[in-house]
């Protein structure tokens, strides 16, 4: 008797689209499959869970997800969700989208939604580049590093530091991993679910196809071993030291949990209720 082989997530994926469009060794499969693993880990219904999107290699997270989703326009995944999540309060709103898309032209929309605490969970996807559209530098290109629009090396357009960014912005929650690092992604990522607030969870991404074989790092493996031998885990780390140089040491971790603070959709809420009573006082008069 023969038994077909079942891929442990694949009641998540929409199978009738796949091959997927990722290339060879691009950590977009390992995201997947690790914020996979925590909804299933929490035993969450994945039918409250909506992933929204914007474009770039990481866009079609959306299309292959196989419950609800929202492909969008560039740099606009982050007011759709807040939109949705103000509407249906009840989901799980999730934006999963890469650096050049939620830090370069979608970068107002992320640093307000995270100002106003919108309850959304950000997994930030960062390939250091725009990997897409062929490789050109993005907002957080480390420095001297070769892309297709930095031949020489990136010596003119200084990266974001895109972890201070998001807790100086007012995020209550700030993450990073690698896609090395999967158990302790898998983990973030269900600590995220279970609070409430703008949360924001970096991942280093490999992406050999461009940037890898432009910074002598072609193949898969090298990419993932370069965030082994480099990435190093800080237990309650400064959002200010966690700058990425290339070819050196950088920082991995939670770096900020805060609690109870009043989400967005809260404060809307609350105007709501004292908008009422306004109207009930003036009907009165």
């Amino acid at each position: 008797m023969i038994t077909a082989l079942v891929h442990p997530i694949e009641k998540f994926v929409r199978s009738e689209r796949l091959p997927h469009i990722w290339c060879s060794g691009c950590g977009m499969g390992m995201i997947f499959n690790a914020f996979a693993k925590a909804i299933e880990e929490l035993n969450i219904d994945p039918k409250k869970v909506v992933i929204v999107s914007g474009i770039g290699c990481s866009g079609r997270a959306s299309g292959y997800w196989a419950y609800d989703g929202f492909h969008t326009t560039h740099g606009r995944p982050i007011p759709f969700a807040m939109g949705l999540k103000l509407a249906r309060p009840d989901l799980h709103v999730v934006v999963i989208s890469g650096d050049g898309d939620l830090l370069a032209i979608g970068g107002n929309h992320f640093i307000h939604a995270a100002r106003r605490n919108v309850d959304i969970l950000v997994i930030l996807v960062n390939n250091f580049n725009y990997g897409m559209t062929g490789g050109q530098v993005g907002p957080t290109t480390p420095e001297g590093v070769r892309t297709t629009t930095t031949p020489y090396g990136n010596y003119t357009e200084p990266p974001f530091n895109a972890v201070w960014l998001a807790a100086a912005s007012g995020a209550v929650y700030v993450a990073r991993w690698t896609v090395y690092h999967l158990r302790n992604l898998t983990e973030s990522i269900k600590t995220a679910f279970q609070m409430k607030g703008f949360r924001v969870i970096e991942v280093i991404s490999t992406c050999p196809t461009d940037f890898g074989r432009r910074n002598a790092l072609p193949d898969p493996l090298d990419n993932l071993r370069y965030l082994k031998e480099n990435a190093v885990y800080v237990k309650n780390p400064d959002p200010r030291e966690a700058d990425i140089v290339w070819g050196k040491k950088f920082i991995i971790g939670e770096f900020v949990k805060i609690e109870g603070k009043e989400s967005f959709d809260d404060r809307i809420r609350r105007l709501i209720e004292i908008a009422q009573k306004e109207l009930r006082r003036s009907d009165l008069q």
